[in-house]
């Protein structure tokens, strides 16, 4: 089993930053993707970011240039800096690892943009 803990979400204006945290414990060996995903009010659950255990990172369209997600040192922790937030980011932010054949996700936290 692995637990997600997310945080760092809130209320940003437009043009804001923020930075998620997703702590890993438990069976975290193994882990060989970590990603971060996020599903708007009404709308499909969609990729955001990931990241493999060898460091590459891939994100979608929508965020590239803004978006930066990395690792901490001790690679159970991963991060999303988002900068120049715009409204349509406003979403549940869920953290998930890929471990074996299992995906795991976290609660969510909740950004908003305001505009």
């Amino acid at each position: 089993q692995v637990q997600l803990v997310e945080s760092g979400g809130g209320l940003v204006q437009a043009g804001g930053s923020l930075r998620l945290s997703c702590a890993a414990s438990g069976s975290i060996f193994a882990i060989h993707v970590m990603g971060w995903y996020r599903q708007a009010s009404g709308k499909q659950r969609e990729l955001v970011a990931v990241i493999t255990s060898g460091g590459t990172t891939t994100y979608t369209d929508s965020v590239k240039g803004r978006f930066t997600m990395s690792r901490g040192n001790r690679k159970n922790t991963v991060y999303l800096q988002m900068n120049s937030l715009k409204p349509e980011d406003t979403a549940v932010y869920y953290c998930a690892a890929d471990r074996v054949d299992v995906r795991y996700w976290g609660q969510g936290t909740q950004v908003t943009v305001s505009s």
